[in-house]
Parts: C-alpha cells; sequence; structure tokens
C-alpha cells in the first residue's frame, strides 16, 4: 500500500473511488509479499502490481466489478491446469487477493492514515476479509501505539468511529474482537509486519470463520552508516532504495557533508559511539536497525562495536557489520576480546562485510553488504539460484 500511496490520496481527495486489490496472504513461491497493492483508477488506469504481472488482468477485472457492486471479494490464484499464463502464477504460488472499493465514504478514516505515514507515526489498519456475516466485511479498525492521540477528526467522523479506548478508532464488529485484534496489532506494529490473522467469528483465539488483514505502518526501518569514507556514499543509496531511513555519522565534519551524501536522510557529525548510545537511549534503535561501520579505524571502531554489540534483546540491531581486510578483521577481534566482549558477542558482527561477490568499487561493495543484510533478513544462503533446488522465496 505504502508505495501506491501517493496516487490513491490523489484520487480520494479529489472524491472519486478507487478499486484496490491487496495481496494478504502467500503460499510457496508467491512474488510479492503480504501488504503489495494494485490500484484501478477512476480513469481505468492500473497502479501497482499484486504479482509481478501473473494476475494482474483478472484482478484488474475484478477490481472493476467490485467497484459497480460495492461489494468487496476475496479471490485466490494459483496455477491453473487449464491455462496458467490466464489468471494463475506461472511460478507456482499461490496468493489471496483482497479487492475492495475505496472512496472517502467507504473509508473516511484514509486522510488521516496517510498523514501518519507521511510523517513516520506508526499507525495500522485491521480489516475484516472474511466472516460467515457478511455485513462484517470490510470493517476496520484503526490502531495507534497507546501513547499516540486519536485525530479529533477521526473520533467524530460517527459513532461507528468514535474510539473505544485511547489510540483507537473504528470496529471490527464487537467489543470481543476489537480487544483481541488490538492485542496482536501492536505487536505487528512493533515489528512492522503485514499479516492475516485468524480468530472465531466474535474474535474467539481459539476458533475460525473470521479473517483480520493487517497494516502494519511502521516507521522505515533503519540504516546507521558509520564512517563518511566513499563507499559510505554507494551504501547510504543502495540503503535508501531498499526503503531503510539512513544516516550518515562521522567524528569528521570535513568528511560528513551533506554534499557528500545526498541519498542520506541524516548527516551527522559526532563520534560513533557516542551517537549510537544517544539514539539507543532515545529508543531510536530495534530490532529492524542495520548497522554498517566502514572506518576501519579502532579508535572509531572500537568503541562503537562495544555499544552495538552489547545491546540487549529488545535494542539489539538486525545486522552489525564492518569493514576491513583479514588482517583489519583479526585485529579488530583482538582488540574486542581486550575491551571485555564474549565470544557470543562477538558472534553478532559480519565481519568483513558483505557476500563474496567479487565486489571491487564502492557501488559493488554497496551491493554486496546490501546483499548479505536481504539475506540474513529472510534467511537465504547467498548461494547462485541456478545452482540450488526447492523455493526461491523463502
Amino acid at each position: 500500500m505504502r508505495d501506491v500511496l501517493p496516487e490513491l490520496m490523489t484520487w480520494w481527495e479529489a472524491g472519486e473511488t478507487i478499486g484496490v486489490g491487496t495481496v494478504v496472504a502467500t503460499f510457496q513461491s508467491a512474488p510479492r509479499p503480504p501488504g503489495a497493492s494494485m490500484l484501478v483508477g477512476p480513469d481505468g488506469s492500473a497502479v501497482g502490481s499484486v504479482s509481478g504481472g501473473c494476475v494482474e488482468g483478472a484482478v484488474y477485472e475484478l477490481a472493476q466489478s467490485v467497484i459497480e457492486s460495492g461489494e468487496p471479494v476475496l479471490e485466490r490464484y494459483g496455477v491453473s491446469d487449464d491455462d496458467a499464463f490466464a489468471v494463475g502464477l506461472t511460478c507456482g504460488g499461490i496468493l489471496d487477493v483482497y479487492v475492495e472499493k475505496v472512496s472517502r465514504e467507504s473509508f473516511p478514516e484514509l486522510g488521516e492514515i496517510a498523514a501518519d505515514i507521511g510523517a513516520g507515526r506508526p499507525v495500522a489498519v485491521a480489516t475484516v476479509i472474511e466472516h460467515p456475516d457478511p455485513a462484517r466485511l470490510g470493517r476496520r479498525l484503526v490502531i495507534r501505539p497507546d501513547d499516540s492521540v486519536v485525530p479529533d477528526s477521526l473520533a467524530a467522523a460517527s459513532p461507528v468511529l468514535r474510539p473505544q479506548r485511547r489510540g483507537v478508532s473504528g470496529s471490527l464488529g464487537s467489543q470481543r474482537a476489537d480487544d483481541a485484534v488490538h492485542d496482536d496489532v501492536l505487536g505487528l506494529l512493533a515489528a512492522g509486519h503485514n499479516a492475516t490473522l485468524t480468530y472465531g467469528p466474535d474474535g474467539e483465539r481459539r476458533g475460525e470463520g473470521m479473517r483480520v488483514f493487517v497494516w502494519a505502518f511502521a516507521p522505515k526501518p533503519r540504516m546507521l552508516v558509520f564512517g563518511a569514507i566513499d563507499f559510505a556514499a554507494a551504501v547510504a543509496r543502495v540503503g535508501s532504495f531498499l526503503g531503510y531511513h539512513v544516516t550518515v555519522c562521522d567524528a569528521r565534519p570535513v568528511f560528513a557533508t551533506r554534499s557528500r551524501f545526498p541519498d542520506a536522510d541524516e548527516v551527522v557529525v559526532d563520534w560513533p559511539h557516542r551517537f549510537l548510545d544517544a539514539e539507543v537511549e532515545a529508543g531510536r534503535v530495534d530490532q529492524r536497525t542495520v548497522i554498517t561501520v566502514l572506518t576501519h579505524d579502532p579508535k572509531f571502531d572500537v568503541p562503537l562495536l562495544e555499544v552495538a554489540l552489547r545491546l540487549p534483546e529488545e535494542r539489539r540491531p538486525a545486522y552489525v557489520g564492518a569493514m576491513g581486510s583479514r588482517r583489519t578483521h583479526d585485529d579488530r577481534l583482538a582488540r574486542l576480546r581486550e575491551a571485555g566482549l564474549t565470544d557470543k558477542e562477538i558472534e553478532r558482527l559480519s565481519s568483513p562485510i558483505g557476500l563474496d561477490l567479487g565486489a571491487r568499487t564502492p557501488e559493488e561493495t554497496a551491493i554486496s553488504i546490501a546483499a548479505e543484510i536481504v539475506a540474513l533478513q529472510w534467511g537465504g544462503s547467498g548461494d547462485r539460484l541456478a545452482e540450488r533446488d526447492g523455493r526461491i522465496h523463502h
């Protein structure tokens, strides 16, 4: 949804009606993850993708039908034995797509949700996509962390939207269902994961019948790049492309300049370990954060890595990598052990940084680093797919 939000908001603000198809569940080797969306605009145009081209035609036709009827539809797409290329996924995967009509009348909360997303404030949208009672289909619950303030415009929009508790607006049809989904959504929101949740018809945790899709719009995950060298500019560029909020930090003001790092969201002049300490204290480092240490200078690296590798589990980054030759790596390990780090703490360090791609240029090295981050995130091996059997998507 985030990818197509600008076009969606343009039409929504103009009072138009849009068909929206969203991947809500995937099985086997599906090409797009849950949350991927495709729009069918009032002018007949298509924006976005739910499958990389496999079933877009079928979703387009279904969206047009849903716009006319106003009734949402949950459709499953897989390989068709008769004609896989027509409406199936040639990759062999299966995906569930929820198609709904969106307008100012059907989704009045969208403006405030878009404002939250644009400002980097966490917000989640839970939508009933399957239920034995057709009247419950399409019901929404908008959830913000409990310390957020529900916008007055939402609270006053209608009695249905009046929040039952701080940080919540809308309803899935019953207080029991709202409470069950609310608690689960907060966990998804903290992790920044979209998911389909299953409950009994009234929110019973041990049951089936109601499926709820959750869009968890968490702030962008952070990439902290330490060391304002030429490799850092390439890493910042790739990190931004991958959707990270990128911060470049270096203690040397002559190198840490905005002109040298135009793709970074922030350029900070500070001692790396002091900056990381402050970010941890402020709660801005979490399990989605990735840290790349590129200075290969022990006076910067060792104090920084002492902080990064000793963070408690709830603040432990998803990745800590450090650049350097084999000789630099060995020297770094010796210094970290002298500083008192245990073998278990040192095991969290990816050094030398990156995958073995034979990279030489800063750009190639940045791809190598990004490839290692992606592989660790999704459980990939880093091997050539042509030399492996089994599933492509983990």
